[in-house]
């Protein structure tokens, strides 16, 4: 039936909680705003919505609201800054 065991501990919170917070954020924000004509162009565009979009422009809460590619530049000056002094 397609069906897996879980991972990780019966009741655990953090099982599956990073990939479906992702699943959801892909149907809300990419998956039921666009029309598919066949699989192979739905995973194209999803590939394409994912790298070129989710993860170097989309401000992600837990980089303090910023894109992943400008919080790595905020990161890297501080912890250059911090080994210049």
């Amino acid at each position: 039936m397609g069906v897996f065991p879980s991972i990780g501990r019966v009741g655990s919170c953090f099982d599956n909680a990073d990939s479906e917070a992702f699943n959801g954020i892909l149907k809300v924000e990419y998956g039921h705003r666009c029309a598919f004509v066949t699989r192979a162009e739905a995973r194209i565009r999803i590939a394409t919505w994912i790298t070129d979009f989710y993860n170097a422009r989309r401000l992600h809460s837990v980089c303090g609201f910023k894109g992943p590619i400008d919080y790595e530049h905020d990161y890297s000056a501080s912890f250059s800054e911090g080994l210049a002094a």
